[in-house]
């Protein structure tokens, strides 16, 4: 197999911008793109391959031909044939809906569905860009369904104001929203379950009010407070930087102005590279070696059955992988 490259699947919301395609250099009609959705095996919106051997076809019939060489032996076994991650560029041009997300065994009851436990990293931010993740108030289950019907639920969120480069882990259960002016990059489980908490009494596309999940959300909510919400992270270049890492996810950073290797020789898994910002070659060594370019916006899929990677920049580069340990 080769490195693989997906036509991005844009969607057009209410509270989207116009960031979206410039900054992956492409051009459409579309207005208002909220999400573009980078790489998914959400059912009715399962990615398609842009180019090569396997151009047109769908992630969910690669994984259907090639199980665990693409995905992983362990990931295979764990997930069938719907690809585990769901990867995002999401472009707030206003503040999202308030917002939570069930864990695996409460969304699997309810939805017969994976939960959603996910994390945000900020590409670009507006100036007073913000967004909220957690409780800074211990509140019981009614105190937030009177707080939604009053109006103050945001009285007890974290409210952070962000810049590039900051990073937010949210394990399903954290109530969390994306500000005004925030152009993040998310990496998700595969599930489109969402409770909409509180939605600032906006009306949708259509002019009507957007459905909330008041009751759906209480028994989903983790009413804990935590110390701290946002991942501190220290930065070096031209090495593997660690953000998060779960059992769903790892996500590490790379700054480069130099070559350099990772190997997987011992990941049973695939590898997603996003390219933040700049250019340069990605060297898969597989059977042979496989070249493929990327630059700012671009989301690449080295299949699992490859025994390491080079990434090669252009100048700079800087990049965000994930895989499943």
């Amino acid at each position: 197999m080769y490195p693989l490259k997906f036509k991005p699947i844009l969607k057009t919301v209410v509270w989207g911008g116009e960031k979206i395609a410039p900054f992956k250099g492409i051009t459409t009609d579309q207005h208002n793109i909220g999400e573009s959705w980078e790489l998914s095996g959400v059912r009715g919106n399962e990615s398609v391959v842009a180019g090569g051997e396997f151009a047109d076809r769908t992630i969910t019939s690669l994984i259907e031909e090639f199980k665990g060489k693409l995905v992983g032996e362990k990931v295979f076994a764990e997930n069938g044939n719907v690809f585990p991650l769901l990867i995002k560029f999401i472009d707030a041009r206003s503040d999202l809906s308030i917002q939570v997300h069930p864990d695996d065994e409460l969304a699997a009851a309810r939805h017969n569905s994976k939960g959603k436990t996910e994390m945000w990293y900020v590409v670009q931010a507006d100036e007073g860009a913000h967004l909220l993740s957690g409780l800074k108030k211990e509140i019981t289950p009614d105190e937030y369904v009177e707080r939604v019907g009053n109006n103050t639920i945001t009285d007890v969120l974290t409210d952070f104001k962000v810049q590039p480069g900051d990073v937010f882990f949210l394990p399903a259960g954290r109530i969390h929203a994306i500000g005004t002016g925030c152009f993040i990059a998310e990496i998700q489980q595969t599930s489109d379950i969402t409770y909409r908490i509180y939605d600032y009494g906006r009306l949708g596309l259509d002019g009507k009010p957007r459905e909330l999940h008041t009751e759906l959300a209480k028994d989903a909510i983790d009413y804990k407070v935590y110390p701290e919400y946002k991942t501190a992270c220290e930065m070096k270049d031209n090495e593997e930087n660690e953000l998060v890492s779960c059992k769903y996810f790892t996500t590490s950073q790379y700054n480069l102005d130099k070559e350099v290797s990772k190997c997987l020789k011992d990941v049973d898994s695939f590898l997603i590279v996003i390219c933040i910002e700049g250019s340069g070659t990605i060297v898969d060594s597989e059977e042979k070696e496989e070249t493929v370019t990327v630059h700012q916006g671009e989301t690449v899929l080295i299949p699992a059955s490859s025994k390491g990677v080079r990434f090669i920049p252009d100048g700079k580069m800087k990049l965000i992988a994930s895989y499943i340990k």
